[in-house]
């Protein structure tokens, strides 16, 4: 085969190395291209996720305020109201003291009860606010001592039970308000409707959910009534915290609370 004449095979080496020339430009083109992409793409990414601090700063500054309102309220709620309570308390011991109509008295009795029911009241909705009452131990530690106070002065003998709960695990206070809330209206009916001798109130934690089990060993619900307005408010209070109630009748009354914390 005869050689080429060098002015072809210059031709040749000439494009070949316009040909590799053109491809390195387009390698070097697509690669500058991918770094300024990757480089707009991490702009974009740390301008959203300064967006995001800024908005998670607004969200915890917002927090603090709303904290902060709570406990003014508390406050204020604590120095005013529960003076008032306190000089309505005194005022109506003092008329019983001078009054000599026993009609009188009974009704002054009653005033002093109800002044006793709004001191106790005020003194819940004080422990609702508090933000610093925003754990496991702390919801427990109150509703214990809500129990046993409540039941003290029944025939009603309580057992508290309490199983794998980490007492600085946190709580929102609208779950630790509504669990509450279920506890008081539980004991109320316990202690209206059971006909029981024992009451036992049992705390369990698993990882991330918290269950509340009040168990009594009365007559149980009657299957007609058991959806009345007390265990629909329960149901409907833990349906809003995204948790469950479930109630069962087997020997006695057994009401189970489920939240997610």
């Amino acid at each position: 085969m005869k050689s080429l004449p060098p002015e072809i095979k210059l031709t040749y080496i000439v494009a070949i190395l316009l040909i590799m020339l053109l491809i390195s430009f387009v390698v070097f083109i697509i690669i500058t291209y991918n770094k300024k992409q990757l480089l707009f793409f991490q702009q974009q990414q740390l301008k959203e996720s300064e967006h995001q601090n800024q908005l998670l700063q607004k969200e915890l500054e917002k927090q603090k305020l709303i904290e902060k309102e709570r406990e003014r309220i508390s406050h204020d709620m604590h120095d005013d109201l529960g003076a008032g309570i306190s000089a309505l308390k005194l005022q109506a011991e003092f008329l019983k003291q001078r009054a000599e109509d026993e009609d009188l008295k009974s009704d002054i009795d009653e005033l002093l009860k109800t002044s006793e029911d709004m001191n106790l009241s005020m003194r819940e909705m004080l422990w609702s606010l508090n933000s610093g009452n925003d754990t496991l131990g702390s919801f427990i530690d109150y509703a214990k001592s809500y129990a046993q106070n409540f039941l003290k002065k029944t025939t009603i003998v309580l057992h508290i039970e309490n199983e794998s709960v980490i007492a600085q695990t946190t709580i929102t206070t609208e779950q630790r308000r509504n669990l509450f809330l279920c506890l008081k209206e539980a004991l109320n009916n316990a202690y209206k409707h059971s006909r029981s001798s024992r009451l036992i109130l049992s705390f369990t934690q698993h990882e991330k959910e918290f269950m509340m089990k009040i168990s009594d060993n009365g007559i149980g619900i009657d299957t007609v009534k058991q959806e009345g307005n007390g265990l629909r408010n329960m149901k409907r209070r833990m349906k809003e915290q995204n948790g469950h109630c479930e109630v069962t009748t087997e020997d006695g009354t057994h009401l189970f609370f489920r939240i997610e914390l």
